[in-house]
C-alpha cells in the first residue's frame, strides 16, 4: 500500500544524535533503566529480584513523572462476576481495529497477578467496609474493574510504594536530575548503555556514561510537545527521539489521546492543565454545554462514559458548535463527592469553582500517547539489548486508542514481562563504540518563544482536530523550531513533533484519537501501523505495515 506523507522539503533534516561534549565518566552495571514512574520502578525491583545489579536514571526527581498525577486507577479483572475475556472485548473496541489481540491477551490475564504485586509492596487501595478492594468503572468499560486509592489519587499511593520499595534496597543505584542523550551500542549493534547529562558537583558534573549489559526505556510521553497537556514539564518524548536517532522502530505516533476533560484555565492553557478523572463520570457527572443541556446522550450507547476518543470528539464539536473553548462537568448530584474526589476538589477550588455547587468548566488535552518504540511481548524493541516498557512504548495493547485506565496497567504486566526476558539472556558487558564531540552553543533566549510556537501549533494543526491543510501548516512550524534548536530536550521535541505530523499527515482517514476533517471514516484499508524511522542522514521516513 502506498502511503503518501508530507513532501520532504516540508519536514525539517533531524540530528541522528544529539549535540554533546564526550562522556567524562563511565559508570557500570547490569541494567540500566531510564525513568522512574511505575514502568521503570517496577522493571527496577523485578529485576533485583533476579539478583542483577541496576541504576535507574530519572530526569529530575523520582517522583517528577506521570505516575503520581494518574486519579483514576488501574484496571483489572478482580471481581468474581468479570472476565479477562470482557476486558478485552472493551481493550479492542476502545483501540478501533488497531489492537494487537495477543499483547491484549498477555494484559488482561496477568494484570490481575500485578496488581497483588502492588500489593505485596505496601500500595493500600480503597476497600469496602468488608475489606475487599472497591471496584469503580471508567469510559469503555462495562464492568466495575477499576481498583483506585485516596479516591483520586491512585497514581500518587502507587509512586509512593514504588519509590519506598526502591529506596530501601542498596543495589539500586539512583541517579536524579540527569537528562538521557543517546543510546550506546557496541560493534555488533547491541544496546550496551546510554549516554546522559548530570546536574550538580563533583564526578557526576557533566556528560557521562553508563555502561549496561541492557537498556530499559521508560521515560514516559510526549504530552510536552502541545500547548494544553495534563502531562508533566518532564514530558518531552525524550524516548521516542532517543529510539529514533538510534534507528529503532517507532509507530502508532499519530494516536495521541486527548483528554475530555482537563479542568479549563481561563489565559493558561500552556501549563500543565489538572485533570479532571473519568472516574468522576463513572460516578454519575453529566457532560452540559453553557445552558446545562447534555449533548452526549444519542452520541453513544454509553454517553458520557463512552472511549475517550468519542468523548473528545463530541466535546470538541460541542465547543465548535457553541463558539467557546470549553464545556461543563455537572457534579453537584454525586454523593459524597468531596470525600470521593479530594483532588479534584482541590484543584476546582483552587480556580474558583466548587464542584458541589458550580458547574466545572472542562476541554481536552493532550494527554497519553498510545504510539511509542515498538516491542514485542516481551517489551524488545527492533535493537538488540534496547527495551521499552510504559508509555514510551508500543507494545499494541492501545490500537488508535487507550481504553481508560490500561495504562498503569501496561507499566505493571510488560515491565515484569522485560525483566523475565533480560534474566533469561542477558550477554557480558561489551564495549560500546564511543562518540565523537558534537557540542554545539545553547540559546535558550530564541528557543523558549520558539517552543511556545511550536506547541501552539502542534495543539492547533495535529491536536484533537486535523486535515491536510493544519498538517501542512504544523510541519512549517515544525521546521521553524528546527532551525533554532541547540539544546537536548528542544532537539528531542522537534524530533517526535516531526515523526507525528508526518505520521498523521500519511494516515487518510478517521480512527481513534486520529480525526481527519477531510478523511472522516475509517476505512478498512487502513487497519495497519505507520512506521516512522530516521536515515543515517537524518531524513524522516514512513512506512506502511499492514495488520
Amino acid at each position: 500500500m502506498y502511503v503518501p506523507h508530507l513532501d520532504p522539503a516540508v519536514l525539517p533534516a533531524l540530528p541522528t544524535r544529539l549535540p554533546a561534549r564526550p562522556a567524562s565518566w563511565f559508570e557500570p552495571t547490569d541494567v540500566v533503566v531510564v525513568g522512574s514512574g511505575i514502568a521503570g520502578l517496577t522493571a527496577a525491583l523485578h529485576l533485583r529480584e533476579a539478583g542483577l545489579h541496576v541504576t535507574v536514571v530519572t530526569k529530575v526527581n523520582i517522583d517528577d513523572g506521570s505516575t503520581r498525577w494518574a486519579q483514576g486507577g488501574i484496571a483489572a479483572v478482580l471481581d468474581p462476576l468479570d472476565t479477562p475475556a470482557a476486558h478485552a472485548q472493551d481493550t479492542m473496541v476502545a483501540g478501533v481495529g488497531l489492537c494487537d489481540a495477543a499483547a491484549v491477551d498477555v494484559l488482561v490475564r496477568e494484570g490481575p497477578g500485578r496488581i497483588r504485586d502492588l500489593i505485596r509492596l505496601g500500595t493500600t487501595f480503597d476497600r469496602n467496609a468488608d475489606g475487599t478492594l472497591m471496584l469503580t468503572r471508567e469510559g469503555g468499560h462495562h464492568a466495575n474493574r477499576i481498583v483506585h486509592a485516596g479516591g483520586d489519587a491512585t497514581g500518587a499511593e502507587v509512586q509512593r510504594a514504588l519509590h519506598a520499595a526502591v529506596r530501601r534496597d542498596p543495589w539500586i543505584r539512583l541517579i536524579e536530575h540527569a537528562l538521557v542523550l543517546d543510546l550506546l551500542r557496541d560493534t555488533n549493534g547491541r544496546a550496551c548503555g546510554i549516554t546522559l547529562h548530570v546536574l550538580g558537583e563533583g564526578t557526576e558534573d557533566g556528560v557521562g556514561a553508563i555502561l549496561a549489559r541492557a537498556v530499559v526505556l521508560a521515560t514516559g510521553g510526549l504530552g510536552q510537545i502541545f500547548a494544553a497537556t495534563t502531562n508533566p514539564v518532564v514530558s518531552t518524548g525524550d524516548g521516542v527521539a532517543l529510539a529514533l536517532r538510534a534507528g529503532a522502530a517507532v509507530t502508532d505516533l499519530e494516536f495521541v489521546q486527548f483528554h475530555p476533560t482537563s479542568l479549563y484555565l481561563p489565559g493558561n492553557r500552556t501549563a500543565q492543565q489538572p485533570l479532571v478523572s473519568e472516574a468522576l463520570r463513572g460516578e454519575g457527572a453529566h457532560l452540559v454545554d453553557a445552558e446545562g443541556k447534555r449533548f452526549m446522550v444519542g452520541k453513544h450507547e454509553l454517553a458520557e462514559l463512552a472511549p475517550r476518543d468519542v468523548v473528545a470528539k463530541g466535546i470538541h464539536r460541542q465547543m465548535l458548535a457553541d463558539n467557546t473553548d470549553h464545556v461543563y462537568l455537572d457534579a453537584r448530584h454525586v454523593s459524597r463527592l468531596h470525600e470521593r474526589f479530594p483532588t479534584i476538589t482541590a484543584y476546582c477550588l483552587a480556580a474558583g469553582v466548587d464542584p458541589a455547587h458550580d458547574l466545572i468548566p472542562v476541554a481536552p488535552a493532550a494527554h497519553y500517547a498510545s504510539g511509542g518504540v515498538r516491542t514485542d511481548l516481551d517489551g524488545r524493541t527492533s535493537i538488540p539489548g534496547l527495551y521499552a516498557c510504559g508509555e514510551v512504548a508500543c507494545t499494541g495493547v492501545h490500537g488508535a486508542n487507550r481504553l481508560a485506565s490500561n495504562s498503569l496497567l501496561e507499566g505493571l504486566v510488560f515491565s515484569r514481562r522485560i525483566a523475565t526476558d533480560i534474566v533469561r539472556d542477558l550477554p557480558p558487558l561489551s564495549e560500546p563504540e564511543l562518540l565523537a564531540d558534537t557540542s554545539l552553543p545553547t540559546h535558550p533566549e530564541v528557543e523558549a518563544p520558539a517552543r511556545a510556537e511550536l506547541q501552539r501549533a502542534m495543539t492547533k494543526g495535529a491536536g484533537v482536530l486535523r486535515s491536510a491543510e493544519t498538517l501542512e501548516e504544523t510541519a512549517a512550524a515544525v521546521r521553524k523550531a528546527a532551525d533554532v534548536a541547540t539544546s537536548w530536550e528542544f532537539h528531542n521535541l522537534v524530533t517526535v513533533a516531526s515523526a507525528l505530523a508526518g505520521a498523521a499527515s500519511a494516515r487518510r482517514e478517521t480512527r481513534g484519537c486520529h480525526w481527519r476533517e477531510d478523511f472522516p471514516e475509517a476505512l478498512d484499508e487502513w487497519r495497519g501501523h505507520i512506521v516512522p524511522r530516521l536515515t543515517e542522514a537524518g531524513e524522516l521516513t514512513h512506512t506502511w505495515e499492514s495488520m
